[in-house]
């Protein structure tokens, strides 16, 4: 059962049921969004991406983000998808994140932009 997130009813009052590429498209959406320790039974889940906006913003900031949210999706949905890139690019104090990925079924590449910072 792949649960809808965020968390919601359907028509018939049961749990709403997302279909795999949304399902997957909220994973990595929960992977990069969640910070590690913020889930009891998972402490190492998440990338910590939300903490790098309070860093102070340079190109190591952005390969270590590249390399951080690349370790935690290959980590957490190496059983859903291939992640095929992560790039992470430092422009002033905005901070863009683009991961491509592929179903493992499937090669289509799908690809998420994260925009962080003044502007976006």
């Amino acid at each position: 059962m792949n649960i809808y997130f965020p968390y919601q009813f359907d028509g018939r009052g049961r749990t709403r049921e997302a279909e795999l590429d949304d399902y997957v498209k909220q994973l990595v959406e929960q992977v990069l969004f969640t910070s590690p320790g913020e889930r009891v039974n998972l402490p190492d889940f998440g990338s910590g991406l939300l903490q790098l906006p309070f860093a102070p913003n340079s190109l190591e900031m952005a390969a270590a983000t590249q390399f951080a949210v690349q370790a935690a999706l290959q980590k957490w949905l190496s059983s859903y998808v291939k992640v095929q890139s992560v790039v992470a690019s430092a422009q002033n104090e905005k901070l863009t994140v683009t991961v491509s990925y592929s179903m493992l079924n499937t090669d289509v590449t799908q690809v998420q932009t994260f925009t962080y910072g003044s502007g976006s």
